[in-house]
């Protein structure tokens, strides 16, 4: 539809209208902000191999020691005084479904033996290992 009479022009209209490209930002923000949690992994660590049945999944508390003996609980990383000092209350919260340790194959022995030993001292009997399955030559 035109404006004015037939001999008239229209000038150029110099603005930019952002309007549309503050609606695609803002719809990928909320996009990167659904979709960035569900992209992290966890802790990078090497499970060590093992006969072993794949584990059904359960609503368990993971533990997880590194290669530096780092202890994460759930991806949150804890000194040994803290997890001693949590470990009762994190299993009780998250429904009783057992405890999962994962370490890595080199950590050291001694770390994981203690995270095991904490378990135990305040009554946490449900315990599993976690490792992968061997490889079939």
């Amino acid at each position: 539809m035109r404006r004015g009479r037939r001999g008239e022009r229209m000038g150029v209209n110099a603005e930019i209208n952002v309007v549309s490209l503050i609606d695609v930002m803002m719809l990928l923000m909320i996009i990167f902000m659904i979709t960035a949690p569900m992209m992290q992994g966890g802790v990078d660590i090497q499970l060590p191999q093992a006969q072993v049945a794949p584990l059904e999944p359960k609503n368990g508390l993971v533990v997880t020691v590194d290669r530096a003996g780092r202890i994460f609980v759930d991806k949150t990383a804890l000194s040994f005084e803290e997890f001693e000092g949590s470990i009762k209350a994190l299993s009780e919260r998250k429904g009783g479904g057992g405890v999962f340790v994962s370490a890595d194959a080199r950590a050291d022995y001694g770390q994981v033996v203690r995270v095991l030993a904490a378990m135990r001292e305040r009554g946490i009997t449900d315990i599993g290992l976690v490792a992968e399955p061997e490889e079939r030559r």
